[in-house]
């Protein structure tokens, strides 16, 4: 069954579902949908975690966000990553016709399998990815990590 799709002229045509069931085709009928796409990419921080003997290693996409607005912790095992995107004010004699970019504060926390050495942990922020090295430890306290 072909659905009808809202189309917008500002977003990928490969996310088109010509297969979609007749909810989603209801739920199209407002503007709803089309903006939690939004809201699900704000506070979106994708990530890897890479494990070794040593420790670990993750990997954080965060575009937009500069250094100084990004706050990682650790205690025991425990990782928090926050960030915050700052968006340039928009000048009043210009007409905001579309806005996909978003603002605000991103935050990820996990539990790694063993507790990490604090004082050994470093972190690196290149080109919208931020980069932590972990290394393990049997017994841990709590440390907050500069980003490099």
């Amino acid at each position: 069954m072909n659905a009808l799709t809202h189309w917008n002229p500002f977003r990928s045509g490969s996310r088109f579902d010509l297969n979609a069931d007749f909810d989603d085709m209801l739920r199209g009928f407002t503007l709803r949908p089309w903006m939690r796409d939004l809201e699900t990419s704000a506070t979106d921080m994708r990530l890897d975690v890479q494990e070794d003997e040593e420790g670990y290693r993750v990997i954080a996409d965060l575009p937009g966000v500069k250094k100084k607005d990004i706050q990682i912790s650790v205690e025991g095992n425990q990782v928090t990553i926050e960030a915050e995107v700052r968006r340039e004010e928009t000048k009043k004699e210009r007409k905001q016709l579309h806005t996909e970019r978003y603002y605000g504060k991103t935050y990820r926390a996990f539990t790694l399998p063993q507790r990490v050495d604090i004082e050994k942990c470093s972190a690196n922020y290149a080109d919208g990815v931020l980069s932590l090295k972990l290394p393990k430890k049997s017994n841990g306290s709590s440390r907050r990590i500069d980003v490099q």
